[in-house]
């Protein structure tokens, strides 16, 4: 019987292990479509994209983010990354903005798949995704981590 105890509390741990393993290593991707242009975005330009202080890129081109609904975990753990705020604080930082008519947050969207639907059709568009979810209709211009 103790054997028995042991044999399933290592496989308990494993299984707790490789969990976390999947879990620690994902990492999130921000997206535009394979037909952008666009290459490489630094951190501090996702966050100016994301926090509506910039509009266009420094070539001139237009940028439109898109989003997840407010209670996604992706997009807690993403705007904790890239402009280092609570999703309490984004709540609280885009009222502001709108009352004074110096921005309009990102278009939300329910899912992944949505995000990556919307921003494979539009050169313009910019989203983020777990990087497990990349596939040829996008492509990764910024790893988080």
């Amino acid at each position: 019987m103790h054997g028995i105890k042991r044999k399933l509390s290592g496989a308990l741990i494993g299984a707790i292990l490789a969990l976390c393993a999947t879990v620690c290593d994902a990492q999130i991707v921000v997206i535009v479509s394979a037909k952008s242009r666009l290459t490489s975005l630094t951190v501090s330009d996702v966050a100016d994209i994301y926090l509506g202080r910039m509009s266009q890129l420094p070539d001139g081109v237009e940028v439109v983010p898109i989003d997840y609904n407010d209670d996604d975990a992706r997009r807690a753990e993403f705007y904790k990354l890239v402009a280092g705020k609570s999703l309490a604080q984004l709540r609280a930082y885009w009222p502001k903005l709108i009352f004074t008519g110096r921005g309009v947050p990102p278009r939300a969207t329910a899912d992944a798949r949505a995000v990556k639907k919307i921003v494979a059709a539009s050169p313009n568009a910019i989203g983020y995704i777990d990087r497990s979810e990349l596939d040829s209709s996008v492509k990764a211009v910024l790893t988080l981590h």
